[in-house]
């Protein structure tokens, strides 16, 4: 199972692309499992004859582990079952992979942590922290669970240790009998992705003590320089320039400005992060969002801006995301101006302690100072909404961020070179 991003140590697999017998090539996409972050599809490490499947649908298999055993030669590995050589057991006869399959996935049954449960699989990665942070079956047990089957993951079990309690209990707990279904009622089961969502939503604002400051931005510059350069933008780069890149470009600057926006907590410990990797809501084909970043945002000019937020774009309403494009984000920004949103509160993404949301840019009347004193124009405005985490954002810096932002978004230069 190959690395899927720096904090992911287990996947589920959910469907085999390819069964045994089947001739592969190196790099031929196999199977697809889900991460608590994408489902994606892992390619073939080798090229060969699928000889044996070792991590069925359903189960979970762990990063760097063995899940499948591919033999050099179809018929070469025919004949070592058939005839195993001078009495020996050979590497391909089936006693020999049920064993092997079993020391790799090591069944439920040899991971406990006091007693075996009888209705519940722990993988090992989970009972490893279990044992290390000293928690006992009842605690394992009093878990919700929100990976396949209710099993606990790892994002359940650092909810648990971080708040001491379990937070997604409230959520499902609702009881059947209170809701009434009406005949007319569609009854929808949420996804795993939306269930994932909902229930990191939930913890999120049970983690963060969440507060949101507001301003209004003069957008009038930036809607007539754009207008200005969207077809030799075009005709040059091949890109098709929208106001995200550019929001995007002085959140990276703000940040530079505030830098202790950029930070994480854990437990007592706040963590300065070096590198600016700013996130962007995406909507999948299934109408979910996830929060790909761009790494280094700080480092890149608007042309390249550009091309990284077109390109997370498409590939996000191709299903095409990678794991490690969802890694390392430090600071999110949401355009809720896209739906035509004027403004919101948006929800933190953890581990980060901040995220910025641009509403709809609305032409309206607007009071004017000039040389000959005040006067009434139309101009292009917008709200910005920043969400932070009051535990280590008091009021003063996340008021002062925002106001940076929406500062240097107003003194954008209606003159500047493509390539800035």
């Amino acid at each position: 199972m190959p690395k899927m991003g720096e904090s992911i140590m287990e996947a589920t697999v959910l469907t085999w692309l390819k069964k045994v017998g089947d001739n592969i090539t190196i790099d031929d996409s196999i199977l697809e499992v889900a991460t608590d972050k994408i489902d994606t599809e892992v390619p073939a490490s080798h090229t060969g004859v699928l000889h044996q499947i070792l991590v069925k649908e359903g189960q979970i298999a762990e990063i760097g582990k063995p899940i499948c055993l591919i033999m050099s030669d179809k018929e070469d590995s025919q004949e070592k079952i058939d005839k195993p050589t001078n009495g020996t057991a050979s590497l391909a006869e089936p006693l020999i992979f049920e064993k092997f399959a079993e020391t790799i996935l090591a069944k439920p049954s040899q991971f406990t942590v006091l007693s075996k449960s009888d209705s519940r699989f722990y993988s090992p990665l989970v009972l490893n922290m279990a044992k290390s942070e000293g928690l006992n079956q009842s605690d394992l047990d009093s878990i919700i669970g929100t990976g396949l089957d209710e099993r606990v993951t790892k994002a359940d079990l650092e909810l648990f240790l971080k708040t001491g309690k379990n937070i997604i209990q409230k959520q499902k707990v609702t009881p059947k009998n209170i809701i009434k279904i009406e005949p007319n009622d569609e009854v929808i089961t949420m996804d795993r992705m939306r269930s994932m969502i909902a229930d990191r939503m939930t913890a999120s604002l049970e983690i963060s003590a969440h507060v949101t400051s507001f301003v209004e931005c003069d957008m009038t510059d930036i809607v007539n320089w754009r207008n200005s350069v969207k077809k030799s933008f075009s005709d040059t780069y091949h890109e098709n320039i929208t106001f995200t890149p550019i929001l995007m470009q002085a959140v990276a600057r703000a940040i530079e400005a505030f830098p202790m926006i950029n930070i994480q907590v854990d437990g007592n410990r706040i963590i300065k992060k070096g590198n600016i990797n700013i996130g962007m809501a995406v909507a999948l084909p299934n109408g979910n969002l996830v929060v790909p970043n761009i790494p280094n945002a700080n480092k890149k000019s608007l042309i390249e801006l550009t091309k990284y937020v077109n390109d997370l774009t498409r590939r996000g309403r191709e299903n095409k995301l990678k794991p490690d494009d969802l890694e390392g984000g430090t600071y999110t920004v949401s355009n809720i101006g896209t739906f035509g949103n004027i403004m919101g509160t948006p929800i933190i993404v953890q581990p980060q302690v901040a995220i910025i949301a641009f509403g709809a840019i609305i032409k309206t009347p607007a009071v004017i100072q000039t040389e000959i004193g005040d006067t009434i124009a139309i101009r292009h405005r917008m709200y910005i909404s920043h969400s932070y985490d009051h535990r280590v954002i008091d009021g003063s810096l996340g008021g002062q961020f925002v106001k940076k932002v929406a500062d240097l978004l107003e003194k954008f230069d209606g003159e500047r070179e493509l390539n800035m």
